[in-house]
């Protein structure tokens, strides 16, 4: 039975979110992301860039907060984890870029993340899994309409709803499950939708650039 894997990164390690054909769905964690990639799959998301330039912003992440707003973080770089604290990376960054083009603090609290994507990653591997960013999955699912902050009550009923439309009926089950592993509230949710675009996704934005890697610089939904 071929199954479709979303996944993405919390605080101890990452969390997939699976669902096959028949419907069946559940979801695991783990510290590393490589057991989680080597569960049977057709296709898989991430929830994380895939596709690195050493410098400025990807066309793919400036089309996306286009469409859904701040919560598409901009650069993302390769060699990010490479500088011993932000200040330091911002420094970098604005000396060469310019003012203000350096990095957030989200962004740089994933950078190890990055990393593990990065080293996991090849252009074959593409083939099978992509990047996708859930607030532009759910911006599709909804026809195309903002949904309210995902941090608000209404703005999680408005996400819970679209995934048990998409199949995934267990997931406020799950989220009390989660509680004691370090899994956040939005980290599974996002996982769930990372597997319904692994499913069902047909339209991305970018794709037309490669990186140093040769990996495509794209976000499905």
């Amino acid at each position: 039975m071929r199954a479709y894997l979303g996944l993405d990164g919390f605080r101890f390690g990452w969390v997939a979110a699976w669902i096959d054909e028949r419907g069946d769905h559940g979801f695991d964690y783990s510290p590393g992301l490589t057991r989680l990639l080597a569960l049977p799959h057709a296709r898989a998301m991430i929830d994380m860039p895939i596709g690195l330039n050493p410098s400025g912003y990807r066309a793919c992440d400036l089309r996306a907060r286009e469409l859904v707003g701040p919560s598409v973080f901009l650069g993302a770089r390769r060699d990010l984890w490479t500088f011993p604290d932000m200040a330091t990376a911002n420094r970098h960054y604005w000396e060469r870029e310019g003012k203000g083009r350096g990095v957030s603090a989200q962004l740089w609290n994933i950078r190890d993340k990055l990393k593990e994507v990065d080293d996991v990653m090849t252009p074959s591997l593409q083939a099978s899994i992509g990047e996708a960013h859930p607030e532009l999955v759910f911006w599709n699912l909804a026809e195309r309409v903002r949904l309210d902050p995902k941090a608000s009550s209404r703005g999680r009923e408005q996400r819970v709803a679209l995934l048990r439309d998409r199949g995934f009926t267990k997931v406020e089950r799950w989220l009390a499950l989660r509680h004691g592993t370090g899994i956040g509230r939005d980290d599974l949710i996002d996982a769930c939708t990372c597997a319904v675009a692994a499913r069902d996704s047909t339209r991305r934005v970018g794709g037309d650039e490669l990186d140093p890697r040769g990996l495509r610089m794209e976000i499905n939904y």
